[in-house]
This record gives structure tokens, sequence and C-alpha cells, in this order.
């Protein structure tokens, strides 16, 4: 068990990102995705994304797209994630302008989600009377 702490920037659906201080240990940081930890590379420093490796099997919630230099989106994260400072193989504290500029990105960024209605299949009983002059 470790006794260092690490500060992360937590981004829920559809809510303002937060920073956290959580113990740099596996099943808090599973806590925090609702499962097992996977790794995304995204950022051009020191910092990684962290997200529930089964999201999509799991179907959890459209949360923030990923997006490319031009700031157009090509992939979206589902559920809760974490962004981490990264040393090596060691997850470290994000730094005060990391936290600024990860802040600044997807506070400004919201995945709506919205439900498609199936559609109507109508019942033949349901059918309307009157099409044709030799239905019956």
């Amino acid at each position: 068990m470790s006794d260092k702490t690490i500060r992360v920037l937590v981004v829920e659906p559809m809510k303002p990102c937060r920073v956290q201080e959580v113990p740099d240990e596996l099943d808090v940081l599973q806590a925090i995705v609702g499962g097992n930890i996977e790794s995304v590379s995204v950022f051009n420093d020191s910092a990684t994304l962290i997200c529930n490796e089964d999201g999509i099997a799991l179907g959890l919630p459209p949360n923030r797209p990923l997006v490319d230099q031009n700031g157009l989106p090509y992939d979206f994260i589902l559920g809760t994630f974490f962004i981490t400072g990264v040393d090596g193989e060691d997850f470290v504290s994000l730094t005060d302008s990391q936290i600024k500029r990860y802040r600044e990105l997807y506070d400004n960024m919201v995945v709506l989600g919205a439900e498609k209605a199936p559609p109507k299949i109508l019942n033949p009983a349901e059918k309307k009377k009157g099409g044709s002059s030799h239905e019956r």
C-alpha cells in the first residue's frame, strides 16, 4: 500500500472538471472510473487520460470528445475519466499549468446524449379503414 497521493483532474459526464487529491493505488483509481483502467495517450506533455477500458461494453454515457490539433473531434470518452501526470511508468501529480490547460479544454466542451425513440410499428388491426374501394 502506497502513502503517495497525486493531484488529478476528474471529468464526469455533464459536470465541470474538479481537481482531486487521490492515493496512488489501483483500487482507488479504478473506483474513480468505475472499473478497469486504461491509459489513453492523447496529450503532448507528461500527462495521460485514464478511463474505464470497458466503457463501450458497459454502455457508459458519452462524456467528452477527443480532439485533434485543429480542435476537431475524432473520438469520444465514455464515462468518468481523469487526467494525471506521468513520469516514466509512474503516475504523478498534474502541474498547475496542466490543470489550467485541461480544465479550460474540458470545461468548455460537453457531450449531450439523446435517446432515440424506437420506430412505432403499427398493429394490422390499427390500420385505418377506407384506403382503397376493394378493401373490406
